[in-house]
């Protein structure tokens, strides 16, 4: 049995190195941001909260479904928690207020299948930090201008097969702008872009490819209610490459689209709660499913 094991995990290795955009998951969690996304809060502390589950199988470059060789496919489940701490002083700077915030690691449970048999493991993944965060405000503009750095916190092991490792074993540094149009109407539309460059694993000599992506939402606010759309679009941008060499005919660049309903509800205490599912399609290089999501938005002392 034990040998039968090692076997598909090695198929696995395989399989999932030759398609998939990096060695580690997503150090930011595509879809976070949506209401409100450039129109950060009032003065004050406030605790992010973040709950998800996402699943999905892989795919190759060309968006078809890798299979083992007895004809399943290669799926990834992965259940997380991520707290985040997000203060905005009354410091102005270029007539913004100043802000940071915290990811702190997120815990994650991860489940690779392959063959029929399961292996998974459990651990923290990657914090986050964000120095500086600058916030501008009108009647119905909003913008946002940060910088987003990923530290490799997380558990890692380099001879666990891709898709195994909470934590991605590099840093990366994401420059961020964001803005949330918020008409007299009720009718809002958001969106966060980013660009992460990634630094080498030091472990692999792997460096995966920057990218592009961005969170986005149309909705409606009715009293207490939202009603939208949200969802993410990534775009590998260059190749992955290890020792320096190009990895795959395709420098295994990925990409994403997602798109799902989303709801929110403000409390009398201006907590707010998010109810959302995003439904992922044209995926290569990487794994294609779906994220269910909670999230909790709460001003704290």
């Amino acid at each position: 049995m034990r040998n039968s094991a090692i076997a598909v995990l090695a198929t696995l290795a395989l399989m999932a190195g030759a398609v998939q955009a990096k060695e580690g998951g997503d150090q930011y969690p595509n879809g976070a941001e949506n209401w409100f996304a450039g129109a950060l809060p009032p003065p004050g502390n406030y605790l992010l909260n973040y709950f998800g589950h996402v699943s999905g199988t892989l795919r190759d470059r060309s968006g078809n479904k890798v299979t083992a060789p007895n004809g399943n496919g290669v799926r990834l489940d992965a259940t997380f928690e991520a707290p985040r701490f997000v203060k905005v002083t009354e410091t102005t700077l270029l007539g913004a207020n100043y802000g940071w915030a915290v990811f702190l690691p997120p815990v994650m449970d991860l489940s690779i299948n392959v063959a029929g048999t399961r292996n998974g493991r459990t651990g923290f993944g990657d914090a986050n930090i964000t120095p500086v965060v600058l916030t501008w405000h009108s009647p119905e503009w909003h913008y946002a201008l940060g910088l987003d750095i990923y530290l490799p916190t997380g558990a890692y092991n380099r001879k666990n097969a891709p898709g195994r490792n909470p934590g991605a074993n590099y840093y990366s540094f994401e420059p961020v702008f964001a803005l949330t149009y918020l008409g007299k109407d009720g009718w809002e539309v958001s969106g966060k872009f980013m660009y992460n460059m990634k630094t080498r694993n030091k472990d692999t000599d792997y460096r995966s490819g920057d990218e592009f992506h961005m969170d986005y939402l149309v909705g409606k606010h009715i009293g207490p209610w939202s009603v939208g759309v949200s969802g993410y679009y990534l775009r590998q941008t260059n190749n992955d490459e290890r020792d320096g060499v190009k990895v795959g005919a395709d420098g295994n660049r990925g990409q994403v689209f997602a798109i799902g309903p989303s709801v929110k509800y403000e409390t009398a205490s201006h907590s707010h709660l998010i109810f959302q599912w995003q439904k992922e399609s044209r995926a290569e290089n990487r794994f294609q499913g779906d994220m269910f999501w909670f999230k909790l938005i709460m001003p704290i002392l």
